[in-house]
Formats: C-alpha cells, sequence, structure tokens
C-alpha cells in the first residue's frame, strides 16, 4: 500500500470528521500496489448513515480530504444507506485494503 502512516490516519480521521458517523475506508486502485508509482488517490468511504444531501457530504469531504492531505489528485466514492450497490463499489472492496 503506497499510503504512509501518516496519511493513513489523516485520511480516517477526515472522514470521521466530515461524517459523524461510523464509516469503513477503502484504499483501491493502483495505490494498492507497492510495484507501481505515481497514480492518484482512490477511495471507497461506506457508512450505514443516510444523508439528507449526499451530494453535499461528498463534496465536502473531498474538499476537507485535498486540504488535509495536501492538493493531490484524489477521487472519493461515497456510499451510505439509500445508494443502491454499483460494480464500482464491489471491485473496491475486493480488491482494496480497508484503512
Amino acid at each position: 500500500m503506497r499510503l504512509t502512516s501518516d496519511q493513513t490516519q489523516i485520511t480516517k480521521s477526515t472522514v470521521n470528521r466530515v461524517l459523524g458517523a461510523e464509516n469503513r475506508v477503502w484504499l483501491f486502485g493502483s495505490r494498492v500496489d507497492d510495484d507501481l508509482r505515481g497514480g492518484d488517490i482512490d477511495l471507497l468511504v461506506e457508512t450505514d448513515a443516510t444523508f439528507p444531501n449526499r451530494a453535499k457530504v461528498l463534496c465536502t469531504l473531498y474538499g476537507a480530504l485535498i486540504l488535509a492531505l495536501g492538493d493531490r489528485k484524489l477521487d472519493v466514492l461515497l456510499k451510505d444507506g439509500r445508494t443502491a450497490d454499483a460494480p464500482i463499489f464491489g471491485i473496491a472492496r475486493r480488491t482494496g485494503v480497508m484503512l
């Protein structure tokens, strides 16, 4: 996994602060493979909580992560309690690493 322990802790604490709900965070994509170089940070954030405006929460989370981790390429998927399951979520869980 190509995130430092500091980056992992910052990511988890930022997600916890923004969501204010129990959650699970997976790192997936190229950053999971130690043999690769570069690449963006792909995250799946999953919670059983529901949000009245999931898009607003996702934008807030993305902004908070950029501020916390620095300006870098970052993709964030958010699956709350009302989000229908999609193939990308299964791929992220199956190939990713839970932080």
